[in-house]
């Protein structure tokens, strides 16, 4: 029985002839957190894009829970759910207005029960009434994130979750996320560049370069194949070593 969550296959994007994603293939199974990495400009974004229909592929086929995403999209975007540190909520509504016009939209059971929670646990409760334009980068993080997970979705895509948060709610968020993920076996993508939320989340990490996969596997496994005793070493060294990406020597199967 397949047990991928996600099956992107041969995905490339092109912009004015120019690959962005180049023949990108990869799975993620269910359950798993997978860290997706690599430098600015290395199509970490843009596959995100893809994966929430955003972005049409120029060739290649993204299937989530075994459909295709272009045929399907509707019924696949209400089991999953995406954050990022750099997109904000509509600024003329208030943080309870934005987070129940979602909870429509996802046809959230117990709705204000699960809004208060998420609130609670995030820390923002007080924040409720203000305009969410008002708020600061890392209130707007959180309030993101309360978002992201109010319909318990069981993909969920972050891009920079821990973004602008101090060192206290970054922590904390990592483990709210630990914590959701093991209760209801979430499968999480998380781009990021904080190698703290690598080590503490992820399973599995696909570093990308120029569009492609250069390296994959466990934290322990990418770093022994590299010789580095730190991730952020081997972040450094595929990130600006084009002769990783023209031989592909060091991928993991």
């Amino acid at each position: 029985m397949n047990n991928n969550i996600v099956e992107v296959i041969n995905l490339t994007k092109q912009f004015k002839n120019t690959p962005v994603v180049n023949d990108l293939s990869f799975s993620v199974s269910k359950g798993e957190i997978v860290g997706l990495l690599g430098a600015n400009g290395a199509g970490k974004t843009t596959t995100m894009h893809m994966m929430l229909g955003l972005i049409k592929p120029t060739y290649g086929q993204i299937k989530i829970f075994g459909h295709d995403l272009d045929s399907q999209k509707n019924k696949i975007l209400k089991r999953m759910n995406f954050a990022s540190a750099y997109q904000s909520l509509s600024h003329n509504f208030t943080v309870q207005e934005n987070l129940n016009i979602f909870a429509d939209i996802y046809e959230v059971e117990k709705s204000k029960q699960r809004i208060e929670y998420l609130l609670e646990i995030f820390e923002v409760s007080p924040l409720r009434n203000k305009l969410t334009g008002g708020l600061s980068s890392g209130e707007k993080t959180r309030v993101n994130l309360c978002k992201a997970l109010l319909n318990s979705p069981e993909l969920l895509l972050l891009d920079e979750p821990t973004a602008s948060l101090d060192p206290y709610i970054a922590d904390k968020t990592r483990q709210i996320l630990a914590q959701m993920q093991a209760e209801n076996n979430m499968t999480i993508i998380n781009t990021s560049h904080n190698m703290i939320d690598v080590h503490e989340l992820c399973h599995r990490i696909l570093f990308m370069q120029k569009g492609k996969i250069v390296a994959q596997g466990s934290v322990g496994e990418i770093m022994a194949k590299f010789g580095s005793e730190s991730l952020d070493e081997v972040y450094i060294s595929l990130s600006t070593n084009d002769s990783i990406y023209i031989e592909e020597v060091k991928t993991l199967k």
